[in-house]
């Protein structure tokens, strides 16, 4: 059983918590932004220091390997990304490569045996904050693998054309050429060259708090739905216009809002989540009743059986009267639940008991690029504990113990991968 160095994962928490530093305790890091080019130019001197090779694809992620004994063995990958929501925090998405550079520096300090390559791997662009999408090139680099009502979103062409929300006259495929780290595409991660991949990653919730458990042993990514209610009514005066005459979407809006939340709620299951956190009101003006509402519901649970329940919920909002305005109900997009890898799951959880780390099997509600790359590699996750649960703001907090403790799992069970 290794250990990783506490010392050395609280030095990198440290040093990459200035690039981006919002000011407030966390961190604003867009991808390929001067700050993002700052953590990778991190990266790249650290990794080179302990001997790795590196090596940067056409869409910019960087690979840091130490080779192993054995030359035909294909490479064990170890992957996150350095890019964050505007003030976001100081690991989500960092942590991962954090650990990953760890697991390299303690295997190259403590001259670790391994046959197979050992890499640590930044994907670029992973939160889609300034480029949208997210898991933007993780989709292009998976293309071929996803299914196909996934890999129509991430066409090479559409995501280079992706303009950036500060300034659309820029564009993904121009800020790419500016970085510096515009490589060759035969570094891509691909399954001829990479057997496996891991994640660590902050949990992004209090289940592992609540539960006095320090680390996720992840399972799988929880399926998903994302659907629009649009309301139609009429717009008119707001100051002459008599309320038994009026259509008021917003109105009607919150009516089936509040009749979605009841329903679902009736279903009882725990561990269901559905979220608005989307609203478009027309023509939001004081003076005028709006005559267009169309408000996000995004459902998330392992049972597909029960995310059918919830969707019937939703769509018999058509079929309902509200305040004399029409329904409709559409399809943004949704996912099926993804599993990892059982064998490499196994190995979390061997890896956790024999470090004597409390643990727990615990799903994901959030999507990561590790969910895009299991459709190519066999993969999974680990999750290191979050203060109150916090993320994707300037608290998330994981203390550096959780962190290193984090990076000793993923350690020993990529060992345990490469000694199979």
């Amino acid at each position: 059983m290794y250990k990783c160095s506490l010392e050395r994962m609280s030095d990198k928490i440290k040093t990459f918590s200035t690039y981006g530093d919002a000011g407030h305790g966390g961190i604003t890091r867009y991808s390929l932004s001067e700050e993002a080019i700052m953590a990778r130019n991190e990266f790249k001197k650290r990794m080179e220091a302990i001997g790795a090779i590196i090596e940067v694809d056409d869409v910019a992620n960087m690979y840091a390997t130490l080779p192993g004994t054995d030359p035909t063995a294909k490479r064990i990958v170890m992957a996150s990304h350095c890019d964050s929501v505007k003030n976001g925090g100081n690991y989500d998405g960092i942590l991962g490569v954090m650990s990953a550079m760890e697991v390299l520096e303690t295997v190259a300090e403590q001259q670790i045996p391994h046959k197979h390559p050992l890499t640590a791997m930044i994907w670029t662009n992973e939160e889609g904050s300034l480029y949208p999408p997210a898991m933007m090139v993780s989709g292009i680099v998976c293309y071929d693998y996803l299914p196909e009502d996934i890999r129509g979103k991430f066409k090479y062409e559409d995501m280079m054309a992706s303009k950036s929300i500060l300034d659309p006259t820029k564009t993904f495929g121009q800020a790419l050429d500016a970085s510096g780290f515009k490589g060759d595409k035969k570094y891509r991660l691909n399954p001829d060259q990479y057997e496996y991949m891991f994640e660590t990653h902050i949990e992004q919730g209090p289940i592992l708090e609540d539960a006095g458990n320090d680390i996720g042993v992840v399972d799988c990514v929880l399926g998903m739905f994302n659907y629009r209610v649009k309301f139609y009514g009429q717009a008119a005066h707001a100051g002459t216009f008599p309320m038994a005459k009026r259509k008021d979407a917003l109105f009607a809006s919150a009516q089936a809002l509040c009749y979605i939340h009841e329903e679902i709620d009736k279903l009882n299951h725990p561990e269901l989540v559905y979220t608005t956190g989307e609203i478009v009101c027309h023509p939001c003006v004081h003076t005028v009743i709006p005559d267009f509402v169309d408000f996000s519901i995004d459902a998330r649970h392992e049972d597909p059986k029960v995310l059918e329940k919830v969707l019937a919920i939703v769509k018999s909002c058509e079929d309902r009267e509200w305040a004399g305005c029409k329904c409709v109900v559409e399809k943004a997009w949704n996912r099926d639940t993804v599993y990892w890898n059982k064998k490499l799951v196994g190995y979390v959880e061997e890896a956790a008991t024999e470090a004597g780390i409390k643990h727990q099997f615990i799903h994901s509600g959030a999507g990561h690029d590790a969910q895009f790359a299991s459709y190519m590699l066999p993969t999974t996750m680990i999750f290191v504990q979050s203060k109150d649960g916090l993320s994707h703001c300037e608290p998330e907090y994981s203390t550096p113990e959780h962190c290193t403790e984090g990076a000793t799992v993923m350690l020993n069970a990529v060992l345990k991968a490469d000694a199979e």
